[in-house]
């Protein structure tokens, strides 16, 4: 793996902690008071994307190659002619083809498509109170700028407030809420909400109740795992009251909140904190056509219930899993597969699992893309897919994008798009004190890498006017600062993907490539089946010198 400098000058960015391959601090704390790029990001948007102080310096790239295999390891290509992908009756002049006028817009579904603004889409936002704190940021910002947001598994049972009957959900207030604060700001032709479900969500009716409450608008996610861990979803509690209310729920909680011995730990200080585990999916089918059957009866019941979109999430596990979920996403004709590699950020796994379970992001990648042509070739149905798995920057977007063309439709974010959440969040409560205690906030003061830009929300947020203009009637400051925060970040991003998509002449989606990549070292050629830097197009390089001696005229 690549090593990151933790410090970038050009930009004048820092990390806090130890940056991860994403470019993120591996440890991600919602009180930053800064400034690595997604951070800056969230306060400057794409004023990010140059160098600072101009007009006084000059900039240099840091390094031409990398050692190791990672999106860091790939070079995007540029071409000097063409334009590909501009929309019919358009012409390729020069005053057409800017890189302003790129398109970022996809879609994706089997037979009901679903539109979005960005080729972006949110990682899980489930039982961890990260996401229940700063969800109406993460909502609002995601609704606004058109791209699906993702509920994660157990939101339901983990809720105090929820009702359950005979072991079914009957009300749910939070994740009603969640539903709800993406819908009252979302465009209907873009955008959707997706809500997740594992095994204990199953089993609770979660379905029954979204079908019943919110109807089919809403898209199911069936759960396998992943990238981070491969073992259930997991979260920290302090309180040895709601750690029994979630053994109660029917949860694994770790240690047992109803032994003695744990009791009079926790009465006496020597215990803190107990961890709330989900179940292993599968374990009854020990063949893969057992999965396979199961899984197949699990959608019918759901498109049964109304549910005319179905998607899968899965983990970074062995490539015959890969291969299977691959196929039940075909058999089922699922709208959409998300595949998670290693390396993939959560809010709670085990360390060292992380560190060393499963296979890493641009390897599983790889061979999901194998096998996706190997399904084409064969005839089958190939649900489109989204990537996953430590991507924070506007190039990894596009080399992800580029990896699994033309399969890869969104690229799916986990903790760069939960950044702008917190440093919005912090900015509103330190600017409006009487708020920060309902909406979390965590400063007190503003801290001098905000100061810096002035001491109002218009100075601070650099699209400030541009999303007071997006709201129409209403005002952005009825609007979460997290939510402006967001669409701070994600204008970086896609106007930076916007700015190599035109470099490589690429002005939508659909025509960006995998020639559009080359392989900086063999390790990462071998892996991904790229060519090397030196290999790349060297073929019609010399074929066109070959016919140099060949004349040319006007006419040709």
């Amino acid at each position: 793996m690549p090593q990151y400098d933790k410090r970038d000058d050009v930009l004048d960015t820092t990390n806090r902690g130890d940056p991860a391959e994403s470019g993120l601090c591996t440890l991600c704390t919602s009180d930053c008071v800064g400034s690595c790029e997604t951070w800056m990001s969230s306060l400057r948007g794409r004023e990010m994307l140059y160098p600072r102080r101009y007009g006084d310096i000059t900039a240099g790239a840091r390094n031409a190659t990398t050692d190791g295999v990672s999106y860091e390891s790939m070079r995007i290509q540029g071409y000097a002619h063409g334009a590909e992908g501009l929309p019919e009756g358009v012409s390729a002049s020069a005053d057409d083809a800017l890189y302003t006028n790129v398109d970022l817009e996809t879609e994706f579904g089997a037979e009901t498509t679903t539109k979005c603004k960005l080729p972006l889409m949110t990682g899980a936002l489930g039982s961890t109170f990260i996401a229940e704190k700063y969800w109406e940021s993460f909502a609002v910002g995601a609704a606004l700028r058109g791209f699906p947001i993702v509920i994660g598994e157990n939101v339901v049972a983990v809720d105090r407030e929820s009702t359950m009957e005979d072991g079914r959900v009957v009300d749910s207030p939070e994740l009603d809420r969640r539903i709800e604060t993406y819908n009252e700001y979302a465009d209907d032709e873009y955008g959707a909400i997706i809500v997740q479900m594992n095994v204990e969500d199953q089993r609770n009716g979660v379905a029954e109740y979204v079908a019943e409450e919110h109807g089919n608008d809403v898209i199911i996610e069936l759960k396998w795992g992943q990238g981070a861990k491969d073992i259930g979803g997991e979260i920290q509690v302090d309180s040895i009251e709601y750690a029994q209310f979630l053994k109660d729920r029917g949860y694994v909680v770790d240690p047992d909140p109803t032994k003695e011995a744990v009791q009079k730990a926790y009465r006496e200080g020597n215990l803190e904190h107990f961890a709330r585990h989900s179940r292993l999916g599968a374990t009854e089918a020990p063949e893969p056509e057992d999965v396979e059957r199961s899984f197949l009866e699990t959608v019918e019941y759901l498109r049964e219930l109304g549910f005319e979109r179905i998607t899968l999430k899965t983990g970074a596990y062995s490539n015959e899993d890969l291969a299977l979920a691959m196929r039940c996403a075909s058999k089922a004709e699922l709208d959409l597969l998300t595949i998670d590699g290693a390396g993939g950020g959560t809010g709670m796994s085990p360390w060292n699992m992380m560190q060393e379970w499963g296979t890493p992001s641009v390897h599983i990648h790889s061979k999901a893309l194998e096998y996706a042509e190997l399904m084409d070739d064969e005839g089958q149905f190939v649900p489109d897919l989204a990537f996953a798995g430590g991507i924070a920057t506007e190039d990894q977007i596009f080399k992800t994008l580029a990896l699994g063309s033309p399969y890869v439709k969104l690229v799916c974010m986990g903790r760069a798009l939960m950044i702008p959440g917190f440093v919005g969040t912090n900015v509103e409560g330190a600017l409006h004190p009487d708020r920060r205690e309902q909406i979390n906030g965590t400063w007190e003061d503003l801290p001098p890498t905000v100061t810096e830009y002035g001491e109002t929300p218009e100075q601070i947020f650099s699209g400030w006017q541009d999303v007071d203009e997006a709201l129409g009637e209403q005002s952005v400051e009825d609007i979460p600062y997290g939510a402006v925060a967001l669409w701070n970040l994600t204008d970086k991003l896609g106007a930076g993907l916007k700015q190599l998509m035109a470099g490589a002449r690429k002005f939508s989606i659909d025509a960006i490539e995998r020639s559009d990549l080359m392989a900086e070292n063999e390790e990462t050629a071998r892996v991904t089946d790229l060519p090397l830097l030196t290999e790349a197009y060297d073929e019609e390089a010399k074929a066109l010198l070959k016919s140099a001696s060949e004349p040319v005229t006007a006419d040709d």
